[in-house]
């Protein structure tokens, strides 16, 4: 059994959403409003893989739970099974029972929306260490990856694949290898700003974190 604790250090509210992988139950909160410097604790029973996320600038003004960034389309605060609508950063976990080798990961494959950082709690191991992507890569998103609010502000960044659904970025198709899909100049914006997370989904080396010992780990937005 493990603990997932999430911080929200961000000046703003943000909605916690997770999603459990498939043939696993959902976690008994799939969702949650969390106002800045307010925390919260999820218990995880493993083993369990999954991912989390923040949504940002959520409201109900259209008769249904609705977010800016990184929406689960449920209609309510709770994702109840429903993955994020990328860009968003995410979390994703694989949590080993009886104190096994935990696997986590910090990933901008679907795109940036927020900073993330993760932290074990406990633990051990030459690799069990804080990952984070404190940078906010909205600041320097490229032009044509650019998504706006209503009021122009940009509130996230796609990443290429989403943008332009080409294999050499999706690395689908004849790119589906590590030998064959490598960094692009678009994956490197986001790997320059956030070393250790992932940018494409074969940036393996530097992006996966272990820990072993059974550790809760804290989850911190806007690290």
């Amino acid at each position: 059994m493990a603990t997932l604790y999430t911080r929200n250090n961000c000046p703003f509210t943000v909605w916690p959403g997770t999603l459990t992988g498939a043939g696993i139950p959902q976690l008994s909160n799939t969702g949650f409003e969390l106002a800045p410097q307010a925390w919260n604790a999820i218990t995880v029973i493993a083993p369990w893989s999954g991912r989390l996320w923040a949504r940002t600038q959520c409201s109900t003004s259209s008769g249904l739970f609705t977010c800016a960034t990184a929406n689960c389309g449920s209609g309510q605060v709770a994702c109840n099974g429903v993955g994020a609508v990328p860009p968003a950063t995410l979390v994703e976990f694989t949590l080993a029972p009886n104190g096994g080798q935990d696997f986590y990961d910090i990933s901008l494959v679907d795109g940036f929306n927020l900073p993330i950082s993760v932290t074990p709690q406990g633990g051990s191991g030459p690799n069990c260490t804080i990952t984070s992507c404190s940078a906010n890569v909205n600041a320097i998103c490229p032009p044509e990856l650019i998504v706006k609010a209503s009021c122009g502000n940009t509130i996230a960044c796609k990443s290429a694949c989403l943008a332009f659904n080409q294999p050499k970025y999706c690395c689908s198709g004849e790119y589906n290898s590590p030998q064959k899909c490598e960094p692009t100049n678009y994956s490197m914006v986001f790997k320059n700003q956030c070393p250790q997370a992932y940018s494409y989904a074969y940036d393996d080396k530097t992006s996966i974190f272990t820990c072993s010992g059974a550790p809760n780990y804290l989850i911190t937005f806007c690290p």
